[in-house]
Parts: C-alpha cells; sequence; structure tokens
C-alpha cells in the first residue's frame, strides 16, 4: 500500500486531535491527562473534558489534580466517559508524576525503549497511550489506534499492536510518523470508517484488497 498517496491526500486538521492541541503548551503531564482521557472515546469529548478540569483547576498541574477529590474530579471530567474509572486513573497519575518527576528532556534523554518502560510502569497508561506521548515529543514510535488497526487489517496487515506499528513505521520517514499516524486517523474517520467505508472516493482503492 502507498502510504504516500494517503499523505497527498489527506488534509490534516489538528484541532480534530487533543493530544497535539495540548501539547502544543508543552507541558508533559497536561500531555498525559489529555491521552488518558482520550482512551476508549472521542477526541471531542477528552476536549471538552480537559477544557472543563482547566476551567475547575486553573492550571492542570499535578499538585491541583492531586488535591483535588475523586468525587469532584469525576464529575469534571465526565463528558469523557467511564469518569470514575479515569479518575482514579489520573489522581494515581499525578501522585506517580509528583514522585518521578518526569520531564520531556528526562524522556528523550533515555531514548526511546527507556522512555517507554517508564512511561508504562505509571498508571492508566498502555502501549498505545506510551507511543502518542512519546511521538509527540518527536520520538520514533507509530501508535496504532482502533482506526488505524481498522485500516491495517482491511489492507492485509496482520499480527497484534507491535507488529502493525513496526509495519507502519519500515514505511515511514521517522519524522512523518505523528503526521502519518495522524491522517490515518483521519482518513479512518473520514473514509475508511468502521461502517459502509467510502470505497469509492478512497485514494487508495483501487490496490485495496478489501474494497467493496
Amino acid at each position: 500500500m502507498d502510504l504516500h498517496i494517503i499523505d497527498k491526500a489527506i488534509k490534516l486538521d489538528l484541532r480534530q486531535f487533543a493530544a497535539p492541541t495540548v501539547w502544543m503548551r508543552r507541558d508533559l503531564f497536561q500531555l498525559l491527562v489529555a491521552v488518558v482521557l482520550s482512551q476508549h472515546t472521542s477526541d471531542k469529548n477528552a476536549m471538552r473534558a480537559f477544557e472543563n478540569l482547566e476551567r475547575r483547576l486553573t492550571a492542570v498541574t499535578p499538585e491541583r489534580l492531586a488535591s483535588l477529590p475523586e468525587g469532584d474530579l469525576a464529575e469534571v471530567i465526565k463528558t469523557a466517559g467511564m469518569q470514575r474509572a479515569r479518575a482514579k486513573r489520573l489522581k494515581a497519575l499525578a501522585a506517580s508524576f509528583l514522585e518521578l518527576e518526569i520531564t520531556p528532556e528526562k524522556l528523550a534523554e533515555m531514548g526511546v525503549e527507556r522512555a517507554r518502560a517508564l512511561l508504562l510502569s505509571l498508571p492508566g497508561v498502555g502501549p498505545k497511550t506510551a507511543d502518542v506521548v512519546l511521538v509527540n515529543l518527536g520520538l520514533p514510535t507509530f501508535p496504532v489506534d482502533t482506526h488505524i488497526a481498522r485500516i491495517a487489517k482491511r489492507w492485509g496487515v496482520d499480527g497484534g499492536y507491535g507488529a502493525v506499528s513496526k509495519w507502519f513505521m519500515e514505511r515511514v520517514p521517522p519524522d512523518k510518523y505523528l503526521e502519518v499516524h495522524l491522517k490515518l486517523i483521519q482518513f479512518g474517520r473520514e473514509i475508511c470508517t468502521a461502517r459502509k467505508p467510502k470505497c469509492g472516493v478512497c485514494p487508495v482503492s483501487e490496490k485495496c484488497p478489501s474494497r467493496a
């Protein structure tokens, strides 16, 4: 599959994505909070929850989040869904963040594998969440969300998370990982949808083995 065609065909709209939007502020904790809020929900819902949290705390810092009662936190972030579970994760994340004093510079110095291992040790952080954080920091990872996993399957790419991530990393220049990752998500939302994919307007439909 020619990813260059996808790259050229999709006009990226960063406003659709919680993580890069929040990372424009260059605050690692806020980036982590945004990514946790976006787990198993839409970026739109995650941003609404993040903005509600920001209004409540004035500034989303580990200190202020840690001091907010769990019940109040759950109420503030309820637009993201699963608010009780998310509130527990975010409270634990804030406590760990304060203890470990993680910075973007520290993660960059550690290198991808050690940085990923550190992130995976944090509450509520799995492989995709860790990779989303790292790729937004400019480190060479390729996160695989539900849209990308679906697209890969339709293209005949077999395997679990690691195999799919590796497949894309072998075909995309490292300096384009984040951009192509986001464009594939947008492609999955707009064209290669879960139900009734728009194969008639798909720029790579002629090469797709799953074309309807």
